[in-house]
């Protein structure tokens, strides 16, 4: 295995994910210090109405130098968590997973291993060797890589597998706009436009045990499919343009 780094911000977004946050905190604080010298652990809280924001609060309270939580006071939806961890993380190299538990901590490992390799990638993506999800899910995904690749040339074969690990210089003059499912696309589509080498590592992926998935809901595939058409033609009237709209992933 690589080196550990010297420092790492890890990050999960959470929506009523309250039989999921606290034993993704206590995994991360077990394999974290095998990954990096220094970390810190965020919880994104996006406006859950069950009792996620309050055991973020208790893990704050019990281990204030590495968990900080960040809450949203309404449902902003997962583009809109993914943006806060971002801009919450102090550390050089930022990494994130879901807060549903499909990812394993441990397997950030492997996208550290694939960091430090001579070619030196800006990002490294996780790609699900084999998905634990609904047809429905597998079919929209499917669907949504092809729509990728056609239209803005991304080749990730997993474009929104949440276990990714960025350089925080890669990130920096990079703006997104969508606050939903379309930010993680919208990203990677403007890391490859910059010139930001990007790597794929195969993971595993766990089914759920715990809490809903809202990933397949019409309204959030809805605004994915409107934020993707928005960009895309944003991109043919002023490319350039189009490529400096969004707010900076980090500061």
């Amino acid at each position: 295995m690589t080196e550990r780094l010297a420092t790492l911000s890890y990050f999960f977004p959470a929506h009523n994910e309250e039989a999921n946050v606290l034993g993704l905190v206590e995994e991360a604080l077990a394999t974290l210090p095998t990954l990096a010298e220094a970390f810190e652990i965020v919880i994104v809280d996006d406006g859950s109405r069950d009792a996620t924001g309050r055991i973020a609060d208790e893990l704050t309270a019990a281990h204030p130098d590495v968990v900080r939580v960040v809450h949203h006071p309404t449902n902003l939806g997962y583009g809109a968590a993914l943006r806060s961890g971002f801009r919450a993380a102090r550390h050089d190299h930022l990494a994130f997973t879901d807060g549903d538990r499909q990812f394993r901590v441990a397997d950030l490992g492997q996208l550290l291993d694939r960091l430090g390799q001579a070619d030196r990638p800006d990002v490294v993506v996780g790609y699900r060797i084999k998905r634990a999800d609904p047809l429905v899910r597998t079919l929209y995904a499917r669907a949504y890589r092809l729509a990728n690749r056609i239209f803005f040339g991304l080749r990730v074969r997993d474009v929104d597998c949440a276990c990714k690990l960025f350089r925080r210089a890669a990130l920096e003059g990079i703006g997104v706009e969508a606050n939903g499912a379309f930010f993680s696309a919208e990203l990677l589509i403007k890391l490859q436009v910059a010139g930001r080498t990007v790597a794929e590592v195969g993971v595993p992926h766990h089914p759920r045990t715990a809490g809903s998935p809202t990933g397949a809901k019409p309204a959030v595939v809805l605004r994915a499919v409107r934020d993707f058409w928005f960009l895309r033609l944003r991109m043919w009237a002023n490319r350039q343009r189009a490529l400096r709209r969004g707010e900076p992933i980090v500061g």
